[in-house]
């Protein structure tokens, strides 16, 4: 009789620099959306958590903020959770473009890579974009800069090879317990997930002047009874009276846009109907302000609620 395949598990950290694709490979294996994706830089601020399992084990996965050179309290404290988070998992996922020109915030991060002895893998990104005769070449350059236990070329967007770096990440991980439930797949608090996927669609929509100035904050989420409808409201805070304006739009229309690609995702995540009412708020220089980073919910380890 075959000798029954020993259940794996452990952690997994998705680092690279800002607009790898980390997200989008998240949700790819995951297989639903929990972080999220727009084409602007500096996207997830949190370390969202979330949990593939199948017969072979299970995989917790940690998707840090990019790891960059800071410029405010909110970079600064962005850039000690994606560093802390290294030591802490069992794996650490690098995400790379394809591409031979190894820039100085590439190198930043290979030079922070020196310094943990978690096993490293390199996942080139974006596969579907080049030639695959050009990998081999993305892979040699990467190879000079730093050592890998693995190299896997994937497409994030198309699910291209994905599957094969799921198998390699389960080879790396060590016998271990099942730590959640087979239908838990993330350990983020729903109002979490739903500012943040106010903030995608805000982010989406807005134009490049208001890139990272907003964040968003829910007021009140209450299900209505008999739990057909949540009426949820939420203020969007941006930093400018002129972003203000931009936010709300000509007549309101620019919110209203929004609010309904906001509330079809919130939909989708609730599995129920949703009442959704925003709000645009001015707050000049939150991201410079520690009580105001916390009040939006980046919060160091070990901080109460």
């Amino acid at each position: 009789m075959a000798k029954k395949q020993e259940f794996r598990s452990g952690f997994v950290t998705l680092i690279g620099r800002p607009n790898v694709g980390k997200s989008t490979l998240m949700n790819r294996m995951i297989g639903q959306k929990i972080a999220i994706t727009s084409n602007k830089p500096q996207t997830t601020r949190n370390r969202i958590q979330t949990v593939y399992t199948d017969e072979r084990g299970q995989i917790i996965f940690l998707d840090t903020p990019g790891i960059h050179k800071a410029k405010n309290k909110l970079g600064e404290y962005m850039v000690s959770v994606a560093e802390r988070t290294l030591r802490e998992v069992d794996l650490i996922l690098w995400l790379v473009e394809p591409t031979t020109f190894i820039g100085a915030g590439e190198r930043h991060i290979a030079e922070q890579l020196k310094n943990v002895k978690t096993p490293v893998f390199l996942v080139i990104n974006k596969i579907d974009t080049v030639a695959k005769a050009e990998i081999l070449t993305f892979i040699d350059a990467y190879k000079e800069i730093a050592d890998f236990a693995e190299i896997i070329p994937v497409s994030a967007l198309k699910g291209e090879n994905t599957d094969e770096l799921l198998e390699s990440m389960f080879r790396y991980l060590e016998a271990g317990p099942q730590y959640y439930d087979e239908d838990t797949i993330t350990d983020q608090p729903e109002r979490q997930i739903v500012s943040e996927l106010i903030r995608e669609k805000a982010l989406r929509n807005l134009n490049d002047e208001i890139p990272h100035g907003v964040a968003v904050a829910i007021d009140r989420m209450k299900e209505r009874p008999g739990g057909t409808l949540i009426d949820i409201d939420a203020t969007i805070v941006c930093e400018r009276n002129s972003h203000k304006g931009i936010i709300i739009g000509k007549q309101g229309s620019m919110l209203k846009k929004i609010g309904t690609d906001a509330r079809r995702d919130i939909e989708a995540l609730l599995d129920c109907k949703v009442n959704l009412k925003l709000w645009v708020k001015v707050k000049k220089d939150w991201r410079d302000s520690d009580f105001l980073i916390k009040n939006f919910g980046y919060r160091s380890e070990g901080q109460e609620e």
